[in-house]
């Protein structure tokens, strides 16, 4: 038998690397696919909400590799304060359900909540009622596919869009001109993008630790199932790249930085310093984006991705009231 030469070798074993990436490629693109479609869907199997992040590394990488299947969040929590349901509707006929209250006092404005990814209006009474304390109603509303609101479909914050808009029209339909906008996590990054998508022009904005970009916040989901360093990069690519053809948009534009950039009006944001989810240089990136002269970053010592109310009601309050206080137009 003839034996092969140096450049035969080298053939053949650069045709089994070629071989192995090509798995390697088709594989991950499965995982990325498969975890695309089950993390866009929400689910009302009820063994899903008592399912726990823990386990071992085979788990682990299989929950990473097969994709979750996400609970529906269901409200458990209802306001201890006189409210009127508000039902509004998309374009496409997704119910959209909310909450308004006004406050026991004249009312000095609205306030506009919007919650994160796999939350619901239901955990946001503790900012309602610290927003209704200092004289302003509120309208918390659920996102598709979250509470109360129809769809089993969620675009993590681009087509959300729409129900930011839905309730902005409602509360201008009943005459109001100071109009503030609220958002934590993934509702920050709605806020953001439609004031940039519909040109909205609210007195204020109020963001809460929103996400630097859909790649990011997957990134970041992988490191905090322990995929720290060179896997999370892949996988917040492929798996953002997937989200956007399933879905019909380029979930490798969905950046946050882009959407601030449209903020004109005065922008208070506010982040946990303590925040495993939101890297500090997402925070910097996305507040220096905005080109507003009237804005303020303020960050929370103690507090991770959570509610920054609750962490430090004092500081929350503080910046809060100060930022609407000086934001008010007359009525």
């Amino acid at each position: 038998m003839k034996k092969q030469g140096p450049k035969g070798k080298l053939s053949v074993l650069l045709r089994w690397i070629f071989w192995v990436v090509l798995v390697q490629l088709i594989l991950l693109n499965i995982s990325a696919a498969l975890y695309a479609y089950k993390f866009t869907h929400v689910y009302d199997d009820p063994e899903l909400r008592t399912q726990t992040s823990h386990g071992n590394l085979f788990s682990k990488t299989w929950r990473l590799f097969s994709g979750p299947r996400q609970p529906r969040s269901l409200i458990t929590e209802y306001p201890s304060f006189l409210f009127d349901t508000v039902e509004l509707k998309t374009a496409s006929g997704i119910a959209i359900d909310a909450w308004y209250s006004q406050p026991d006092s004249n009312s000095r404005g609205t306030v506009l909540l919007f919650h994160g990814i796999q939350s619901n209006k239901g955990m946001l009474l503790h900012e309602a009622s610290a927003f209704r304390a200092m004289g302003f109603s509120v309208l918390l509303t659920d996102f598709r596919a979250h509470g109360n609101s129809g769809s089993r479909v969620t675009t993590l914050g681009v087509r959300e869009a729409e129900e930011v808009v839905l309730a902005y029209n409602y509360i201008r339909s009943r005459g109001e001109k100071n109009i503030f906008l609220w958002g934590s996590s993934m509702g920050a990054v709605v806020v953001a993008r439609a004031v940039w998508k519909y040109n909205l022009q609210p007195t204020g904005v109020l963001l809460e630790m929103p996400f630097g970009s859909l790649q990011e916040h997957l990134q970041a989901r992988a490191r905090n199932l322990g995929f720290q360093g060179l896997p999370e990069k892949p996988f917040g690519f492929f798996v953002s790249l997937w989200i956007g053809w399933e879905k019909g948009f380029n979930g490798l534009q969905h950046k946050s930085a882009r959407y601030a950039s449209a903020l004109q009006c005065p922008v208070l944001y506010q982040y946990g310093m303590l925040d495993k989810y939101v890297r500090r240089a997402e925070t910097e990136r996305v507040f220096a984006a905005i080109p507003s002269t009237r804005k303020k970053l303020v960050g929370f010592p103690a507090a991770g991705h959570e509610s920054l109310q609750q962490n430090d009601p004092q500081l929350w309050d503080r910046e809060v009231k100060a930022f609407l206080d000086s934001c008010l137009v007359p009525r």
